[in-house]
């Protein structure tokens, strides 16, 4: 079996995967649901944005529940501290998902317009503030969160919700919007047809426009602002048991850029994103759908891993107490823990990656609105 320290950054690298495929997979879901009320003129085009992603967001957000699951077996400390951090976040994110099965299942139940678009801005909003928040959540971990540890590592958490909607934060929540929305627009760029894909693709080039500037602007505020990241600044061993206050933590990480000179290679994330996005405006501008959904994708995975190897190996700073913060190697499980939960997690995350694409393989294709109209009672 594995050595303890290998075990921790195994986690590490684990649960980025599971995010990044929950942004992959769910992302697109949340983009297409935020966009269904411009992309769709009429009831039966809003069916069709619908119809492409009811059949799979369900099994999306299995992503998200294992990966939460995860983050409770593996960082039960981070666990516990982001929820409290987190709190009304989280309620937030939990109401706003629960419009979605509610909202996919009855949206249709009735013929009133009212009662229709009525759920349509509704499915709406129930991915615009996940999206959105998400995002923030991000924004926040740079920013640090304010909590701190006494001697008996008992918690204490000084902040409230409207402490997270920093400007810095909420940019970062742009970010997040406009680069789900961006893999929505792409999705449904494949899956619809004349009308609705140019309004999808139109859709596409906006939010990777607004992607852009937010990107950009966040970089720029990292290494041009006042923004001190954190950095260890004691010998420790990244094998030995947690406890989260045996170290030394300074504030001497300018703009959280510090790894990006440590290790050259992590620069290949941002470029990745900005590659990402260079292929989804040719392959949009081309009216190319498989290239810009390609494209989108390495955004999200460039974006995700940009944000990750920035922060390394902190995993939840605190602004309050700096040597309070989490990092890879202080807020794990056991060493027996993570070694059976590896052997798990390299079972079941195959099958969920297979079943996954087994159920795009066979409900792909592309949806009309007279699609929509010849199977009236056998679609959403």
């Amino acid at each position: 079996m594995f050595d303890y320290e290998t075990l921790k950054l195994a986690w590490w690298v684990l649960i980025g995967v599971l995010l990044i495929g929950f942004a992959l997979t769910d992302g697109f879901d949340l983009g297409a649901a935020a966009l269904m009320p411009f992309v769709g003129r009429d009831d039966d085009e809003r069916r069709v944005v619908i119809n492409t992603i009811a059949p799979h967001w369900d099994g999306n957000q299995v992503w998200f529940i294992t990966a939460g699951g995860a983050l409770f077996a593996a960082w039960p400390m981070v666990y516990a501290t982001a929820f409290s951090g987190f709190y009304w976040a989280m309620l937030l994110v939990l109401f706003a998902l629960f419009v979605r099965p509610v909202g996919f299942d009855y949206r249709s139940k009735l013929p009133n317009s009212r009662w229709r678009s009525s759920w349509d801005w509704a499915l709406c909003l129930g991915a615009v503030v996940p999206s959105l928040v998400f995002g923030v959540a991000f924004g926040n971990l740079f920013l640090g969160l304010p909590f701190q540890f006494d001697n008996d590592l008992r918690l204490a958490f000084a902040g409230s919700f409207w402490h997270l909607l920093s400007p810095f934060a909420l940019l970062c929540g742009l970010v997040s919007l406009s680069m789900l929305c961006l893999h929505g627009g792409t999705w449904l760029m494949m899956r619809t047809e004349q009308a609705m894909a140019q309004r999808a693709r139109r859709a596409a080039q906006w939010s990777l426009l607004v992607y852009l500037v937010a990107f950009i602007a966040t970089g720029a505020w990292l290494v041009l602002g006042n923004l001190q990241g954190l950095v260890v600044a004691s010998a420790f061993d990244p094998g030995a048991v947690l406890n989260p206050l045996a170290k030394v933590v300074a504030l001497n990480n300018h703009g959280w850029l510090d790894n990006y000179g440590r290790y050259p290679l992590s620069k290949l994330a941002p470029g990745l994103a900005l590659l990402g996005a260079a292929l989804s405006f040719a392959a949009v501008t081309a009216r190319c759908s498989g290239w810009a959904f390609l494209g989108s994708s390495l955004v999200i995975v460039g974006t995700l891993c940009t944000a990750g190897f920035a922060l390394f190996p902190f995993v939840l700073p605190s602004s309050l107490d700096p040597a309070s913060s989490l990092t890879v190697w202080d807020a794990v499980s056991s060493q027996k823990t993570l070694g059976i939960m590896l052997v798990v997690a390299s079972i079941f995350v195959p099958l969920i990656l297979c079943y996954t694409l087994w159920g795009y393989f066979k409900m792909w294709g592309r949806l009309t609105a007279g699609h929509i109209k010849a199977n009236d009672h056998g679609l959403y």
